[in-house]
């Protein structure tokens, strides 16, 4: 009987051991799906190696580690000479640098520089192809007026383009006539204000129609106003609504105006301050002059 109950106790302690394994254990295979019961917090990490926590080869290897920095200044016989070196390169910088102005110089250096000299108001520009403090902080403020975004000072294609447009449009073109007339240059994506035959509101960007909803170039007038217009079709707000023919009009734009690939389907774009502006000085009955046509559509 001795002889039974013993055995019957090593089996029941067996089944008891294997039980309580097969609940505890972590599965890696299981990816933590619970399957094998609950798994303390960063167990996962510690089998995959995650967490960056050494697993334990890793734990062996900082014993080798301790010697290396001990071998450096052995080594480093030369390494006082160093930081002697290092101080002779910030030296040649302001000279050499193109940075040295406080902006890098952009491939449009010069053009820039040209336009921005001929458009005024930004600050003094040496037109030499050659960057300077006056020319970073004029192209800055430019980039800033406009939201040419990064606003670094590098005189890049998307500040060339704009700056292009805006020193060449011809406010002429835009037959105002009297009182408040709303101009704009669909050819050159510029627009403008006029009141009685005299500019208002200087040249600035705007982005209209992309192909397959052309903004028409003609005289119409403005006959709706809404400082917010919930747009239907398109499921979009369009703060300082303007709206002057067809389900077109002014609002403020709610992408990046100077990305070119895409286009309104219709309207006309404009920055955050120059809606609030074109809004001050509309009103219904204003007089909107479109000339040209965009490129490409």
């Amino acid at each position: 009987m001795k002889h039974v109950r013993i055995s019957s106790r090593l089996v029941a302690l067996a089944v008891v051991t294997l039980v309580g394994a097969g609940a505890c254990t972590f599965d890696p295979q299981a990816d933590g799906g619970g399957g094998g019961g609950p798994v303390a917090a960063g167990a996962a990490e510690r089998v995959t190696g995650a967490s960056g926590a050494p697993g334990p080869d890793q734990r062996a290897q900082p014993s080798t580690a301790p010697p290396k920095p001990k071998v450096k200044p052995t080594r480093g016989t030369p390494a006082p000479t160093r930081p002697t070196v290092k101080p002779t390169r910030p030296a040649t910088k302001p000279t050499t640098s193109p940075s040295a102005a406080g902006c890098p110089q952009g491939e449009h250096q010069r053009a820039v520089e040209t336009y921005l000299a001929r458009l005024g108001g930004f600050g003094q520009v040496t037109v030499d192809g050659r960057q300077s403090a006056a020319d970073c902080a004029a192209i800055k403020k430019f980039q800033k007026r406009y939201d040419i975004r990064p606003a670094h000072g590098r005189a890049g294609p998307t500040t060339n383009d704009v700056a292009k447009r805006l020193a060449t449009t011809d406010t002429a073109r835009c037959r105002a006539g009297s009182g408040t007339t709303f101009c704009i240059d669909l050819t050159r994506q510029t627009t403008w204000v006029m009141r009685n035959g005299k500019v208002l509101v200087k040249p600035t960007v705007t982005r209209t129609g992309m192909p397959g909803y052309r903004t028409p170039a003609g005289t119409f007038t403005i006959n709706y106003r809404n400082v917010k217009e919930w747009s239907d079709p398109y499921e979009v707000w369009l703060p300082y609504w303007q709206h002057f023919t067809r389900g077109m009009g002014f609002h403020q734009t709610t992408t990046y105006l100077h990305e070119k690939s895409i286009g309104s389907h219709g309207c006309v774009n404009l920055l955050p301050g120059d809606a609030v502006r074109f809004w001050e000085l509309g009103k219904v009955g204003s007089k909107v002059v479109l000339v040209g046509r965009r490129p490409g559509t």
